[in-house]
């Protein structure tokens, strides 16, 4: 019986260390992700889009990310990425003007 207490007693403790940890991991999480102090996802956005037309092409992303973090950051992604806008990865006739930079374009009717 003395055996059977001690056992109750040792999964009781390991139970609550179990629940302790647990609050503590989700203090953690929400506590931290409320102090961050760098630039917000919109700030980031408003820097990026040098034109100011609202929106960061890949163009825009490309310059800010080398700026960052050096010329050739994420070369073989950006690359896909600027292919894809420019047209040149699909080659059928209405590609361009559907990945196409368009405000620079005049269409002409």
């Amino acid at each position: 019986m003395k055996r059977l207490r001690s056992l109750i007693v040792l999964s009781v403790f390991l139970l609550m260390s179990n629940v302790v940890g647990a609050e503590d991991l989700l203090g953690y999480l929400t506590d931290n992700a409320a102090k961050y102090s760098g630039p917000s996802l919109e700030d980031n956005v408003a820097l990026m889009d040098t034109d100011k037309n609202g929106f960061a092409d890949v163009f825009e992303v490309r310059a800010f990310l080398e700026l960052k973090h050096g010329k050739g950051y994420e070369k073989e992604l950006l690359d896909k990425w600027e292919s894809s806008a420019s047209g040149k990865s699909c080659s059928t006739p209405f590609a361009k003007d559907l990945y196409g930079d368009q405000t620079t374009s005049v269409r002409i009717n």
